[in-house]
């Protein structure tokens, strides 16, 4: 028995050991450091996620500026093929002489009027329409330049179109400039 109580009081001696060592663990981490750590934690992680979403707002005000700057980019590709059948157009006006000249102008004429429609084309899928003209005075899309008098028309009738009127979309791109009957 004098074994057993040897064992005994071995096993009781480590297992005092055991909770005297983690009592002075426990009593060695003191509850202001461990907040302290915890905030410092805290604080990296506020700063991290700061940096972060400051860089998320950088980049898309940098994406942001770059749609605004090229947003008619696509547009300008489509004007530039009426810019060169003009610069065509011309090329042929400086190749005419006296002989050709009549058949020059008839070519002209069709290469002109092509462009013309190819423009309208463009204007179009673009949302740019113009604004019609015919029946009363329309403030919102017309501009009275002049009053006259005509039997044909009814007081505050659009008479004559000076200058055709767009918009786009649902926007006033530029009024009609038109004379009203008085």
């Amino acid at each position: 028995m004098s074994q057993e109580n040897e064992n005994l009081e071995e096993s009781q001696t480590e297992a005092a050991a055991e909770e005297e060592t983690k009592a002075q663990e426990s009593a060695e981490v003191d509850p202001l450091e461990a907040a302290q750590a915890e905030a410092a934690d805290y604080k990296d992680k506020y700063l991290r996620a700061h940096a972060d979403f400051e860089n998320a707002k950088k980049r898309l005000e940098k994406d942001k500026m770059n749609a605004v700057s090229y947003a008619n980019e696509s547009f300008a590709k489509d004007i530039l093929a009426v810019l060169d059948s003009f610069d065509n157009a011309l090329s042929s006006i400086e190749g005419a002489d006296e002989e050709n000249s009549s058949e020059v102008l008839e070519k002209m004429k069709e290469g002109v009027t092509l462009t013309h429609n190819q423009l309208k084309k463009i204007l179009e899928k673009n949302h740019i329409k113009e604004i019609a003209c015919e029946g009363e005075f329309n403030p919102e899309v017309h501009q009275a330049i002049m009053q006259v008098d005509s039997d044909a028309h009814e007081a505050g009738d659009v008479v004559q179109v000076m200058q055709k009127g767009y918009t786009i979309k649902d926007r006033v791109l530029r009024p009609a400039m038109v004379s009203t009957c008085k």
